[in-house]
């Protein structure tokens, strides 16, 4: 089995976000040829994985009646790096959101990009992200550029980074997310987004597919078909997902294989993506190690093999290379890579994400339009 490669300039996450902005009549870059519209709105769907979907149209009879095509999300397949590619219309090697738990070069410890913690002084979202965001320059000139979403999340390490440039609305029950988007769209030039977490959320507690995710899922196809009610004419909506999910079966503990501990300095990434850093010169010891203990349950890959494979895209800005794992560890079968000793919630999950298999990094495009 060969890793899925996103398909990074072409049906990417990114290219979407710079698509939309050529919805609203910004630049000629339109990878994903989507028509013009006074007004768009992007519903984003934490965790709906195109595969998903497409296993309960009963349970979302809108979303799955919808037109549409398959993204790719990028790697890792994990909300802040998706949400950044979706941010700033780039790959992920060149905003440098490379997974949810990074490297700090030259600190020797670890920065949850998803929390925005990490031991010593705080990160500049600026500096960590430096690229300008899409919604910078679609305010810059002159759409009207919203954000709809939990209010928890508008001073976040992580929304100064990826939503910089938005009008940003605190909205926690759907009932009020629907009505900040329209008034968001209420405006004649318009570029919206609206944010729906628990349904990855409840995958990572239940399981994709569980009673409980069905639920959310049902929930989120009434959303959808409500949001499209309020599409003023000359707009356009489109549905996407961040990523895909998988059940997990088996947990390979870091901490109980002596062989994945030893030269291990650092455990980063998260359960179906790992960056692993590794003590000075030991990093072919480690790679030849975590290539036999995963033998048959994971692509195991060095950082050179996997920037040079295109993993997180053509190009690869040089101050980001030492924030990739020496080694890399990332999963084909429904296995997870947990350290029960550091991260006993995490390894606890049952539905998972951040791997290069087609349920994590198929998410939908599907599309409403009143133009």
């Amino acid at each position: 089995m060969n890793p899925l490669i996103p398909a990074y300039g072409t049906a990417s996450l990114a290219d979407l976000s710079r698509s939309l902005l050529a919805v609203v009549g910004m630049d000629d870059d339109n990878p994903l040829e989507l028509a013009p519209a006074e007004r768009v709105l992007l519903f984003l769907v934490d965790g709906m994985g195109a595969e998903l979907l497409r296993a309960h149209p009963q349970v979302a009879p809108f979303l799955s009646s919808r037109a549409g095509r398959t993204l790719t999300a990028g790697f890792p397949a994990t909300t802040v790096t998706s949400l950044s590619s979706l941010g700033t219309g780039l790959a992920p090697g060149e905003h440098g959101m490379l997974g949810c738990q990074l490297a700090v070069p030259g600190t020797g410890h670890l920065f949850n990009c998803l929390r925005w913690t990490a031991p010593g002084p705080p990160i500049d979202p600026g500096e960590w992200q430096p690229a300008p965001t899409v919604y910078q320059r679609a305010a810059a000139a002159g759409v009207s550029v919203g954000y709809v979403g939990p209010a928890k999340f508008e001073t976040t390490g992580l929304n100064r980074a990826v939503y910089r440039g938005v009008r940003f609305t605190g909205a926690d029950e759907v009932d009020e997310r629907i009505a900040g988007v329209r008034r968001a769209l209420a405006e004649p030039r318009a570029h919206v987004t609206v944010y729906y977490g628990d349904l990855d959320s409840i995958g990572h507690l239940t399981g994709w597919g569980s009673a409980e995710w069905l639920d959310q899922l049902a929930l989120v196809d009434r959303m959808a078909e409500r949001l499209a009610e309020t599409l003023p004419p000359g707009s356009a909506m489109y549905v996407t997902a961040d990523h895909g999910m998988v059940n997990i079966d088996e947990r390979i503990d870091v901490d109980a294989l002596p062989a994945l501990r030893e030269g291990v300095a650092l455990l980063g990434g998260e359960a179906r993506a790992r960056h692993v850093y590794t003590a000075p010169g030991a990093s072919p010891a480690v790679l030849d190690a975590w290539r036999e203990t995963l033998a048959g349950k994971a692509w195991v890959a060095s950082r050179t093999e996997a920037v040079d494979s295109g993993w997180f895209g053509p190009r690869i800005r040089p101050e980001w290379l030492p924030r990739i794992g020496d080694v890399l560890a990332v999963p084909y079968t429904d296995c997870a890579i947990v350290s029960t000793a550091t991260e006993p919630k995490e390894a606890a999950f049952v539905g998972c994400h951040g791997s290069l298999t087609p349920a994590e990094q198929h998410v939908p495009l599907l599309e409403v339009s009143t133009r």
